[in-house]
């Protein structure tokens, strides 16, 4: 079945994961991604175990539902390809910093004189008219950078990186929202436009959601930091048997909570009487939590507050998520046989649409699998593919 980007055609020339897992989202939901790598191929083709060479487990989370071809940019060749491949795209998007895309010739003026619906999308370290536009970034950078790895001090007594490469996956949402709402406007408009996505900028509006707390007003009235997150007892607890996740949130959930519990005097106590409340006494309700949730075994709180309205849930492993209830019900995890890399297990279309359901329907290509097929849809004639392979601009 064909997802709802059916028909959109989107020309990728990022790397790493900030673009392909964006361009693989948008994949997911039907557009002809077509994923522009060098002769050496993506970077992550060679992180992480693998069956064959330049297909690691890295690449492969990240490159479903593409066709692959290989230019080489630097050559005038290669670039011209890149330009004859935008005349029909709808989207071309890089991760290019400003000063190599403009040495590389890949400014959004030159693709307009070729396609001026083309809807453009740069996406790197920082806003390229700021003091920091022409630093490179990755996610640890970015993580220092917007206070992520100081908030872990909190708990960590340091500052610590979060275990997840969580500035690149967020940048990868932003540039997904972006595409969706830049081909939304060119269907009003008739128009392409150029669109920035800097991972840095795009992180700090992220990590202050909560956190601008007293510093939202001028003059602030208190300091930054939402003070419920900024608590070392903030944690799952232990139970008798291991480690549960338990949240009585709002008042009814706390009410609710104290009665399933059979407490009546917490539930009367004063420290704990609304949330406005409990939050200027977080470190007592976080005790009184850790104190309660030891009495109880996971599959006693399990069988306790399922059919309650209170937050609670599993603290799972990685190895967890694969046999997780949930999971395992909805479909999530899917099996597929891939024509060299054999059988893989791989995260499904976390999406659903009533009538254009997205699907797989690509599996993760092998470098340059596309390249004749894709050049020849150009308009190449197969001589002509044949000299660009000789001169390895691009790679059969």
């Amino acid at each position: 079945m064909a997802g709802p980007l059916d028909g959109v055609r989107i020309l990728d020339c990022t790397t790493v994961v900030l673009g392909p897992w964006a361009s693989q989202q948008l994949g997911d939901l039907g557009a002809d991604v077509i994923k522009i790598e060098p002769p050496t191929g993506d970077t992550t083709r060679q992180l992480g175990p693998r069956r064959n060479e330049n297909m690691a487990a890295f690449y492969l989370g990240c490159n479903r539902n593409k066709r692959s071809i290989v230019l080489d940019l630097k050559q005038e060749e290669g670039l011209g390809a890149l330009f004859k491949l935008a005349e029909t795209a709808d989207v071309l998007m890089h991760n290019y910093r400003p000063d190599p895309a403009e040495r590389l010739g890949i400014s959004y003026e030159a693709f307009q004189a070729v396609n001026p619906r083309l809807v453009y999308l740069a996406t790197y370290g920082y806003r390229a008219d700021g003091p920091m536009g022409p630093r490179a970034a990755y996610d640890d950078i970015i993580q220092a950078g917007t206070g992520l790895t100081m908030l872990q001090r909190v708990v960590a007594g340091e500052p610590r990186f979060l275990p997840s490469i969580v500035c690149d996956k967020t940048s990868s949402n932003a540039v997904v929202s972006a595409v969706l709402a830049g081909l939304y406007e060119r269907e009003r408009s008739g128009e392409g436009q150029s669109i920035e996505v800097p991972m840095f900028e795009s992180l700090v509006s992220f990590v202050m959601v909560e956190h601008m707390y007293g510093e939202t007003f001028v003059p602030k009235i208190e300091s930054a930091g939402y003070k419920r997150i900024l608590n070392k007892e903030r944690r799952p607890y232990p139970s008798k048997d291991g480690y549960f996740a338990l949240l009585p949130y709002t008042d009814r959930h706390w009410v609710e909570f104290c009665q399933l519990i059979d407490r009546p005097d917490i539930m009367d106590d004063p420290r704990f009487a609304s949330l406005s409340v409990r939050l200027e006494n977080i470190e007592v309700v976080y005790a009184t939590l850790a104190e309660i949730c030891a009495t109880r075994t996971n599959a006693e709180w399990v069988a306790l507050l399922s059919s309650s309205n209170v937050p609670h849930g599993a603290v799972n492993t990685l190895e967890d998520l694969l046999e997780d209830e949930q999971l395992k019900a909805t479909g999530f995890w899917e099996e597929v046989d891939h024509p060299t890399e054999g059988r893989l297990r791989v995260p499904g279309i976390a999406p659903r649409f009533s009538r254009t359901a997205p699907e797989i329907r690509r599996l993760q290509p092998n470098l340059g699998e596309h390249s004749v097929e894709i050049l020849e849809e150009a308009g190449y004639a197969r001589s002509e593919i044949e000299a660009l392979i000789e001169r390895g601009v691009t790679k059969d």
